[in-house]
């Protein structure tokens, strides 16, 4: 995002936490803003002059925020109807940012929705583990990425894959990923991952191990880990056979290769 956009995307961020900390059953209100707006960007999406003008920079901010509530006005909810008008308020560098900026909110509100259920550990491990599942499915990724097939019909099949396997949030967050993925359906979801881990004060750790990590092994890298960078982590985890032995752990951009793999090829590297 340009500089406009990320203020703007602050500032309706800001509004969006001050709205739902002060709210009374704020689970339920969470949860129906971040599924008002996910229906707000779809209209959106169909309606190139909507959404061109309610991101208008030159037009008075009065002026895009009377639009949202003509047109939106009675078809949501109260409060959420107000984080729109104030959203339109802001000033975006294009259309496509604010179209950003609202989803991005309206994912928030719903991991915030599942942090008042106690849910937010949940719900980002099960997003982490549908992305790795995602990866290892070839087949129901290009159907899920196949841009002949309309929206609702690849929303249709994942939720078919997900049904009663995960919770509510984890399935709405999946399923508004399929149609609009920022780069790609497997990445957009592990980012989403990683969203819920921030929220709850956590850095991510992704590591690849020869041979599944049991609970107290991922407890004991974690305070390792944390003790290296200064915060707490959250242990990310798969099995990758040909690594032989040892792990692979990245956090952020830096990658600590302590698998037998890695030390035979630096070993080979060196004869060399």
């Amino acid at each position: 995002m340009h500089a406009a956009s990320r203020e703007a995307l602050a500032n309706a961020t800001l509004n969006l936490d001050n709205t739902l900390s002060g709210i009374d059953n704020a689970v339920v209100v969470a949860a129906q803003t971040g599924t008002e707006i996910f229906d707000v960007v779809d209209v959106l999406d169909g309606d190139r002059g909507l959404r061109v003008a309610v991101a208008e920079a030159s037009a008075p901010a009065e002026q895009r925020s009377g639009l949202v509530k003509e047109v939106f006005g009675g078809k949501v909810s109260a409060v959420t109807l107000a984080l729109l008008t104030d959203a339109a308020a802001q000033v975006w560098s294009t259309p496509r940012e604010m179209r950003q900026g609202l989803v991005a909110l309206g994912r928030r509100a719903l991991l915030q929705s599942a942090e008042q259920q106690g849910q937010l550990a949940q719900v980002e491990d099960e997003l982490f583990r549908l992305s790795r599942i995602l990866e290892g499915q070839t087949q129901l990724t290009q159907l899920l990425s196949d841009k002949t097939t309309t929206v609702a019909a690849k929303r249709q099949l994942l939720a078919s894959v997900l049904y009663g396997k995960v919770s509510a949030v984890t399935e709405a967050l999946a399923l508004q990923v399929v149609g609009r993925p920022d780069s790609n359906l497997i990445d957009d979801i592990a980012n989403l991952s990683a969203l819920a881990a921030e929220l709850q004060g956590k850095t991510v750790a992704h590591v690849i191990a020869a041979v599944a990590l049991s609970t107290p092994q991922e407890q004991a890298l974690a305070a390792k880990l944390g003790r290296i960078y200064g915060r707490e982590m959250s242990i990310h985890s798969e099995v990758d056979t040909s690594l032989l032995g040892g792990v692979v752990i990245r956090v952020g951009d830096e990658v600590i290769d302590g698998s037998t793999a890695g030390k035979l090829e630096r070993l080979r590297a060196g004869i060399v």
